[in-house]
């Protein structure tokens, strides 16, 4: 039985009336969602935004001392020779006060020319000049007079209050330049925790006052954020520029660690209903 062409069209008419009620409701429900999630994330007129700050002060344990060795001889071998023989009777004290292979690390390690800069003696004077005096030719030129070898050394100091007699002795073996202690704390990542949640706590303590006041309650976090600084009280070691002749100055035997303070700074984005 064949089916007439009026009934097929028919259906096709309504099926085609059907798909664009269903677009447009769809269409409808999609604006729909648009406009809420901008009203709820995007304006500032249903949400508040407050700053907390939190802080915690503890104790260093450790300290960490950067030195330096350098060395000039004729030709770098000589140079790097002298700076070993320093580096040997640093690395033995580190050592011998109990501070493990892994807390001792060079830096940095170089090598660089020395110049001179030098101009002839002229036989004659020079037309214009007077006939006295040391003249020099012009056209001078620099000179390689030599090498300066250099290694710098970090070392973390975990019995920290060592670490006074511990500068005071790498002074004495001949090291170039002399610095920290630099106090730290190892392991910081609980302490930052706990400052965070400070933080927090101040943020939305603040957010439930300005609430109350204005007569609205708080919902979800829109936005988050945190800030934060790591610090407390450093204290350096004058450099020592030491040579053969002078008896370098004592570094103390203790040094005051005071407290490092660790600290968060959050910025919070609340809804409000």
């Amino acid at each position: 039985m064949e089916i007439p062409n009026q009934y097929i069209k028919n259906i096709y008419r309504v099926s085609l009336v059907f798909l664009v009620i269903l677009s447009l409701f769809f269409a409808v429900k999609l604006l729909a969602e648009f406009r809420s999630y901008n009203m709820m994330g995007s304006s500032g007129s249903n949400t508040i935004t407050l700053s907390g700050h939190g802080e915690v002060q503890a104790v260093p344990d450790i300290a960490n001392v950067y030195f330096t060795i350098s060395k000039d001889a004729a030709i770098v071998k000589d140079a790097q020779d002298s700076v070993a023989v320093i580096e040997k009777k640093a690395l033995e004290l580190l050592k011998a006060k109990g501070v493990e292979d892994k807390d001792v690390k060079t830096a940095n390690a170089s090598f660089y020319p020395k110049y001179e800069y030098r101009q002839a003696l002229c036989p004659r004077p020079l037309e214009g000049t007077p006939a006295t005096g040391t003249l020099f030719c012009p056209g001078g030129k620099q000179v390689i007079i030599g090498y300066t070898a250099s290694e710098s050394i970090t070392v973390k100091v975990r019995k920290i209050d060592d670490a006074g007699a511990i500068m005071q002795e790498l002074g004495a073996v001949g090291v170039t330049d002399l610095n920290g202690p630099n106090f730290t704390i190892d392991k910081e990542d609980s302490l930052k925790a706990e400052a965070r949640k400070k933080a927090i706590d101040d943020a939305r303590v603040k957010a439930e006052v300005l609430a109350n006041d204005l007569g609205v309650s708080l919902g979800r976090i829109s936005t988050f954020s945190e800030g934060g600084s790591y610090g407390g009280p450093v204290y350096y070691a004058k450099s020592a520029a030491l040579d053969n002749s002078v008896s370098p100055a004592p570094a103390p035997a203790q040094i005051p660690k005071g407290e490092n303070t660790i600290s968060s700074d959050v910025t919070i984005t609340y809804e409000i209903k």
